[in-house]
């Protein structure tokens, strides 16, 4: 099965020209589903690829109990990669200190700026993110619905304050083959103790998508077909 998803996250990584001979690509890896799978298809791919490349899984703490990422450790020691586990207090900051009434947006500020922190710590300068095909779909929703215009993060995105490029080779790859694989090979997932794992807007999109894909069932390929027809900046190309 993986080789199914391996395939489309190559055509993605040549499609936008996401690795370069001779580089070496942090995989940022919460220990979800996404992420694992993201591993497993790029250390597939790293096999094979005319572009000679290396990995370094990367793993942010956010400071939250109860998380466990051994298992993270033990699977890049079965496939042979270095691999980063970075420790922060951010969820304590967020809902003890501060109180968040919007934490979703505190955490993903201070996540970027300790990823970027550890990658100049390391020497890397490129992160393979997670980000599949249905995670473009509902960012589009979600930013055309709260905020009244066309936007999603784009495959390839350079940050220039810190001189680091993130890369999305999962845009081509849709969750339920996600969900497939990670049940398939009984994925050792980290048990997400966030205390609004599943209570965000995005998830409020999830539900809008599947109730209108019961009348409109082909919703979500014509939604990323448009963004790649706009295009969206960064988003020229065929459409999936």
């Amino acid at each position: 099965m993986i080789q199914k998803i391996a395939g489309r996250v190559r055509r993605c990584i040549d499609d936008y020209n996401m690795i370069e001979e001779g580089e070496t690509v942090a995989v940022g890896v919460s220990g979800g589903k996404d992420s694992l799978t993201l591993l497993h298809a790029l250390a597939t791919i790293q096999k094979y690829h005319p572009k000679r490349f290396k990995l370094h899984v990367v793993t942010l703490s956010m400071g939250l109990d109860g998380m466990d990422f051994s298992p993270i450790e033990t699977l890049c020691n079965d496939l042979e990669i270095p691999f980063t586990l970075k420790e922060t207090q951010a969820g304590r900051i967020i809902f003890d200190e501060r109180k968040e009434k919007n934490p979703c947006s505190l955490c993903a500020k201070i996540r970027r700026g300790a990823l970027g922190t550890l990658l100049i710590e390391l020497g890397i300068k490129k992160i393979a993110l997670a980000h599949h095909y249905d995670d473009a779909v509902e960012t589009f929703l979600l930013s055309l619905l709260y905020e009244g215009r066309m936007h999603c993060f784009q495959p390839v995105t350079y940050l220039s304050q810190t001189d680091i490029t993130q890369i999305r080779p999962m845009l081509y790859v849709e969750e339920k083959a996600v969900i497939n694989y990670a049940s398939a090979e009984k994925l050792a997932i980290v048990q997400n103790t966030c205390p609004m794992n599943g209570e965000s807007k995005r998830e409020e999109i999830k539900t809008l998508i599947k109730t209108m894909n019961a009348d409109y069932p082909d919703l979500k390929s014509k939604i990323f077909g448009a963004m790649k027809r706009l295009p969206l900046n960064g988003w020229g190309g065929e459409a999936f």
